[in-house]
């Protein structure tokens, strides 16, 4: 069995192919899962693509709300 490692902000960007600035604005408006260890931000890869997969995102960027 494996465990998943955690994926910094940058690497998650990367992951989606966003801004950081996007990644902090969906943590602060729309709940995008992650979890503060000390003083950064760090994130399980899994949980964020659950996340999108959920709609989490969507048509959220250009202030749109359902």
């Amino acid at each position: 069995m494996t465990t998943e490692s955690w994926s910094t902000l940058q690497e998650v960007a990367k992951h989606l192919q966003v801004s950081e600035e996007t990644i902090h604005r969906w943590m602060d408006k729309w709940s995008l899962p992650a979890h503060r260890v000390g003083r950064v931000w760090r994130f399980k890869l899994s949980e964020v693509d659950d996340w999108i997969r959920s709609g989490g995102a969507a048509d959220k960027e250009d202030g749109a709300e359902s």
